[in-house]
Formats: C-alpha cells, structure tokens, sequence
C-alpha cells in the first residue's frame, strides 16, 4: 500500500506544482496592475484624510475634536508618519486639557508606535522608560509589550549587526512572554504569538497549523487579512518555501496597495522572494515601488533597510542588461556573413543599446534626485526638530494668555464693568508683537548661529549687517530669515511682522539693492545659507 502512495504521490506531485506556479503567476500579474494604479488608491486615502479634517475644524467640544483625530490617526498610522505624530501631539494636547490619564496615557502609548516605525528610537526609548508599566491596566500593558515587540524588530533590523541581535532577542522574548500572560489562551492574539515562539523552536509546521485558521477568518481586502499573510509567509520562508512565502506575500502586498498602506512590509520582501528565484526585473521594479513608499512614510529605518538591498538587486538588473548587450554584439558578429541580417541585427543594436543608455541616465537622475530629497529630508529634520517643539511651547504660552484674557473678560461681564472691559480690550499688542520677535531671533539664531556672516557675504564690504547689542536681528535680516524659513509671500510675512506688504517689499527691495548678485539669484542664495553640505 505504502508503495502505491509513492508512485501516486510521484505522478501528481509535478502537477501540483505546476498548479501552484500558475497560482503565483496569476497574483503576480494581478500584484503588477495595482501597483499601476496606485496612484488612484493613495489618492482615495487622501481624500477621506481631508473629508476628516473638514469635521475636525467644524467641531467644537474637544472630546468630539478628539474622536475625529483619532480616524485621522488611523488614517495616518501606515500612511504618513510625521502626519500621524503631528495629530497624536494634536490628541496628547486635548487629553491634557481634558485632564484624562487614561487618554493622556493612550497617545503616549500610540507615540512610542510611530517613534519606532519612524526610526526615532532614541525618542520612543525615553518615552518607553518615562510610562510606569507595573501601575498600568492590563489592556495598556499589552499594547506597551506589543509596541516594545516592534520597537526592538525594528531596532535589530536597522542596526542589522549580529553583536547586538542577541540582546534585541532576548528583549523581544521578554516583552512576548509577559504579554502572553496577559491574553487569553484561546485568543487569536495568544496564538499568533505563540506561533512566533514556535518558529523560534523550529516547530514550523505547528506554527502553520496555528496561523492557517486566522488567516482563514479575515475579511478579503482588510488589513488584517494582510498582516494575517504576512505571518504565514514569515513562517514559509524559514521553512525556505518560496512559492507558499511568494503567494501569501503577494496576496499581503495586493491587499496593502489597494489600502493605500505605504508601511508596506510586504512588497520589499517580496522583492527579495522573485530576486531569489531569479526574476530580476520583478524584484528591481518591486524594490522601487517600496522605496517610493518608504519615503512616502517617511520611515527612516525601513530607508536603511532598503537602502542595503537595493543596490545589490540594482547590479543583477544591470548585470542581466549588459549580459543582453554582449548576447547581441555576440549575435551580430555571427550573421554578420549575411549583409540584409547584418544591417537589421546592427540597427535592433542600435535601437538597444539607446534604451539602455536611456536607462542609465534615469537610474542616475534617480539616484541624484534621491541624494537630493534625502539632503532636504535631513535639513526639514532639523529645523523641525528645533523649531517645531520651540515654537509649540509659545503657542502654548499664547493660549494660556489668551485663556486668562477670556476668564477676565467673563469676570468683568459678570459684574459689570463694561467700562473696564473697554480699556482692556483696545490696549495695545506692542509687548506682545516685541516678544514674539525675541523669540523668533532667539530660535533662529540658534538654528542658524552664522547667518549675519553668510548673510553679509552675500553683500558689498561696505553694506555689512552687524548683530543688535542685545543679540538680535534688525527688520532686513529678520525678513530674510523669514524667507531662508521657506515664507517667501509678502504678504505672510507682512502679516507676521505686523507691518503692511508695501513696507516688506521696500525693506527687500533695499536690501536686493545692496547685493553682489542680481535680484533673482539673491534670494536663491538666501535658500542656502547654513544648508547642509
């Protein structure tokens, strides 16, 4: 009997094969029409972000504020991260004034979330240790062990050094463990994590059998059906089985393109999963897609991740086109006895070898646009990691001023004193206008501590700017360093300074006319002072 099953499995098997090749195929041909129209997908995403926005700034109780920002948030999590961190502050700001520890605590949870999808892990490090875990309640314990989970998977894949994976294992583990306590043995989420100790025994097929069923529960075309893929893929590919990793990764990356998700873990993968069974043109045009999307996101860390990989499916791809090239030189020389072949083969070489001309020239412009965008990136860092927080403690500042004028005015109304109300009322806002200003030199000059020197080389010798004695700027300089800020409207500007837009354009207007450069090219070279080399 058992040899009968042999020569039964011997017959069939090939054509189970075959069946599953021409599974993959059909989803990859599937995989490459979305990635065609993902455009349109992303374009969907963006629209219901702005629909939200819309109710967001038509709401008036804060709670209610609150909840919208929440779907913004969710809109934002695998979209933009800097978006989804700017509307969790946005949150983290309303809890406070709610005065809600529960919803104070959930914001900081969901930050120490982004910070580690992002690449901030220093940030989500000292936001980690600054929440007391032993005084939370058990769902947040979860969510912190879980967000402590991906922390250190991020963490060891951007550091991608043996010396230290050990120690991100052990944390991993640890954080597992606990959360495993905390969940329900019959759960979904205690068997996924259980699946994910069982890959750390080997035990692969158990792990299978585990993740199979969950995967079966989830609704087609929703995140958790791709994250359910991703996890059986994840085991596939330990075991080194390609095509099962191939088809439930693409199946996660079809899913994550049509949810516009541009944290899409999925289709790097997957670009490595083609390049190892040699197709090298899916696995270069994958890995261009998913870079797209990484800076899309804005996520550092899967930048570096990328930024590794790609160069070495680049040089396949550009090895498989030169190989192409000498093939049809090589074909060339042998029908050259020929002269109507030759001249044809000559011309189909001609042809080619401008594509590929072509195609050196925009992988280059690629990469120069890239080194470009990463340069601006790095500059857009700075200055929003040094203003943004700067200038958020002033708004602060404001409110709290502006809440102390709204209880006075209240107090007055209350009792009367209309008259007061007046005087109060049309007092003048030169203190706070002089202040704001203060501020503003301060920040800038801290931001950028050689501006008046690389301002004045921009001059004739005998039109120098010297620093105030109280270390500020004058009008003309803080009007360029308005415009070095990217605030290059008239108008904006004017209305930041409080002076009218005819004052600003003859404040620049003089200072153009004191340049060594012409009018055009001067502020352009405003734009660069204290760029990064």
């Amino acid at each position: 009997m058992k040899k009968y099953s042999i020569i039964i499995i011997s017959l069939f098997f090939p054509l189970f094969l075959l069946a599953n090749i021409s599974v993959n195929d059909s989803l990859l041909k599937v995989l490459d029409e979305t990635i065609a129209q993902r455009h349109k997908y992303t374009k969907i995403r963006e629209d219901k972000i702005i629909d939200l926005k819309k109710r967001a700034r038509s709401t008036k109780r804060l709670i209610d504020r609150y909840n919208i920002n929440k779907e913004i948030i969710n809109q934002y999590d695998s979209f933009i991260c800097d978006s989804a961190e700017f509307y969790i502050n946005k949150n983290l700001n309303i809890a406070k004034t709610l005065n809600d520890p529960e919803l104070i605590l959930e914001n900081e949870l969901h930050l120490t979330y982004i910070y580690s999808l992002s690449g901030l892990f220093v940030e989500a490090a000292v936001l980690f240790d600054s929440i007391n875990f032993e005084s939370l309640p058990n769902h947040f314990k979860a969510w912190y062990c879980w967000n402590s989970v991906r922390y250190y998977e991020n963490l060891k894949n951007y550091v991608d050094d043996n010396r230290f994976s050990q120690v991100y294992n052990q944390k991993i583990d640890y954080y597992r463990n606990i959360v495993m306590e905390l969940l329900w043995d019959q759960s979904d989420e205690f068997r996924k994590e259980y699946a994910f100790k069982l890959q750390q025994s080997e035990d692969y097929e158990e792990a299978i059998e585990l993740l199979t069923p969950i995967f079966n529960k989830q609704q087609a075309g929703t995140h958790g059906y791709a994250m359910a893929a991703m996890s059986l893929a994840k085991v596939y590919k330990l075991e080194n089985r390609l095509k099962e990793e191939q088809y439930y990764l693409t199946i996660a990356a079809i899913t994550d393109l049509k949810l516009a998700v541009k944290e899409n873990e999925a289709l790097l993968s997957l670009a490595i999963n083609v390049y190892n069974q040699g197709d090298t043109n899916r696995a270069y045009s994958y890995i261009k897609v998913a870079l797209e999307d990484a800076i899309y996101y804005n996520a550092r860390y899967k930048n570096s991740v990328i930024a590794r990989l790609q160069p070495i499916i680049e040089d396949t791809y550009v090895k498989k086109i030169e190989q192409q090239q000498r093939n049809l030189r090589l074909y060339s020389i042998l029908i050259s006895l020929i002269v109507i072949v030759l001249v044809f083969a000559l011309y189909i070489n001609y042809r080619q070898v401008k594509v590929i001309s072509k195609a050196r020239k925009e992988l280059k412009d690629i990469n120069e646009r890239l080194l470009g965008l990463n340069v601006k990136l790095d500059e857009a860092n700075i200055v929003k990691e040094k203003y943004i927080g700067y200038f958020m403690n002033q708004c602060a500042v404001y409110i709290k001023k502006l809440d102390d004028f709204r209880k006075t005015v209240n107090r007055k109304i209350k009792t009367g004193q209309v008259e007061s109300l007046y005087k109060s009322s049309t007092g003048e806002l030169e203190k706070e206008i002089e202040e704001l200003c203060v501020n503003f030199d301060k920040a800038f000059l801290k931001l950028f501590p050689n501006y008046i020197e690389e301002f004045n080389s921009l001059l004739k010798p005998e039109e120098y700017y010297h620093k105030e004695e109280d270390g500020r700027l004058n009008t003309e300089l803080r009007i360029f360093a308005l415009i070095r800020l990217g605030i290059t409207d008239v108008s904006e500007i004017a209305v930041f300074l409080h002076y009218s837009a005819q004052t600003v354009y003859n404040y620049r207007s003089k200072v153009k006319g004191k340049s060594i450069y012409d009018r055009d090219q001067f502020e352009e070279e405003i734009k660069k002072i204290g760029s990064l080399k």
